[in-house]
């Protein structure tokens, strides 16, 4: 199936809205505490039933497919006609928004797993031998604040893409351009050819 810059851009910007809304979601049903059970030589953190190392994993992976599908948005050979990559990197506004997208995109993703896999550990190893326990969660901010990066990197991709549709334009008109001379070359040269055999 052939794709367009439109659909493209679409696949990113919902998966990139998906992730920012999981994120929130999460950072919103998690827990501030886990309740602290006594027991012998020790304390047992109970904590309540919750969507959040879910919703946080969900929002990673949505993150990736944002940020595979905005990667393949920029070298996809749209109707069929492909662009060196080289091309694409010559312009330096589209390397500075690429690599800008990269580290978003990686910033997100540590700040959407950092938290998640810390709630998962929390829940998992929930037997303390310390009384002193509090029963912690992750730290609360974490997944708000990767879920809007994460946003932001979709955004980043979306501009990377713009960027790139021009530089693809720039080279086909390159290209173009120098078939054209090539034309007008050959043309005048059988021209040339035609009056020297005419006036032999």
């Amino acid at each position: 199936m052939a794709f367009t810059t439109k659909q493209m851009s679409l696949i990113v910007a919902t998966f990139g809205a998906l992730s920012f809304i999981f994120g929130v979601v999460a950072e919103n049903k998690k827990p501030a505490a886990g309740t602290a059970i006594p027991g012998k030589g020790g304390v047992v953190c109970k904590y309540p039933s919750d969507p959040t190392v879910a919703l946080g994993y969900l929002s990673v992976a949505f993150l990736i497919a944002s940020t595979v599908a905005g990667y393949l948005s920029l070298f996809y050979p749209y109707k069929g006609k492909s662009v060196p990559q080289a091309a694409l990197f010559r312009s330096t506004s589209f390397l500075v928004f690429f690599n800008i997208a990269l580290g978003t995109a990686g910033l997100a993703a540590t700040l959407l797993l950092w938290p998640t896999i810390t709630e998962q550990l929390h829940i998992i190893r929930n037997v303390h031998h310390s009384l002193d326990t509090e029963c912690p969660t992750a730290k609360t901010g974490l997944l708000g604040g990767g879920a809007f990066v994460s946003l932001d990197a979709s955004l980043f991709w979306l501009v990377s893409l713009m960027l790139a549709d021009n530089a693809r334009e720039d080279y086909f008109d390159e290209v173009d351009g120098k078939g054209e001379v090539g034309h007008a070359y050959a043309t005048d040269y059988d021209a040339a050819d035609g009056a020297l055999k005419n006036s032999a």
